[in-house]
């Protein structure tokens, strides 16, 4: 049984990701923090899977991340996916200190603390994937908060996979465009949706990713409207 480990996996991208991985010699840990959500997917998922561990948890507080690390337990992981993530929209003068702090515990806190624990232990061939976002190579008016913690994450993964070569475990990072998801949702604005990517082209280019031989990387996707940005 392989395992799995996906983080952010009841909406959007995370739940695209995890339809898409889904099979019978797949061991699944989805976590979310909204269990309803997080009930819906695992109800989506559970017959297509070998096993399904629901993790029910809040990536901003350190605790529960280590809360998180004892439920998926002693056994290597063969995929850590890194997506989780919040955004804060609103000009930076603005930006409390709590949410700059939140944004930084859940978008580069609880990544670097899944990397530096799984990491050492998952066996050649298996992958980091890390869900960043062409916020993570520019800035967009707004979007500072949000833009920091994905630039920050990009620093860190770019070492780091320099780090795990000789270990042969991959690091992958995905830069999607704006993509529909239920983030919007709470975004001030006219945002043209329909022009956005969908989570199940990032979901895609995920699987490919990791379906590669176990000594071939694929290490930089990006993923955009083919019409250019909006």
């Amino acid at each position: 049984m392989k395992r799995y480990l996906i983080t952010g996996a009841s909406r959007g991208i995370g739940r695209a990701i995890a339809e898409k991985l889904a099979g019978p010699d797949v061991t699944l840990f989805l976590h979310g923090r909204d269990p309803v959500a997080l009930g819906e997917v695992c109800r989506a998922v559970k017959s297509g899977c070998g096993h399904l561990v629901p993790l029910k948890h809040d990536l901003a507080k350190a605790v529960s991340v280590a809360n998180l690390i004892a439920e998926v337990g002693a056994g290597p992981l063969d995929l850590l996916i890194n997506n989780a993530g919040i955004a804060v929209v609103k000009p930076f003068g603005e930006i409390t200190p709590e949410e700059w702090e939140q944004t930084l515990a859940v978008n580069v806190t609880a990544p670097f603390l899944l990397t530096q624990h799984f990491a050492p232990r998952m066996p050649p061939g298996s992958s980091i994937v890390n869900i960043l976002s062409i916020a993570a190579k520019t800035g967009f008016s707004g979007w500072s908060a949000y833009c920091m913690s994905k630039f920050a994450l990009e620093g860190f993964s770019q070492a780091v996979r320099e780090e795990l070569r000789d270990h042969r475990v991959r690091v992958v990072n995905v830069y999607p465009a704006a993509t529909d998801t239920e983030i919007w949702n709470a975004v001030d604005g006219n945002w043209p949706r329909e022009k956005m990517i969908s989570a199940s082209e990032v979901a895609e280019a995920v699987a490919y990713a990791i379906s590669r031989p176990g000594d071939v990387a694929l290490e930089n996707i990006t993923l955009t409207n083919v019409a250019g940005a909006f």
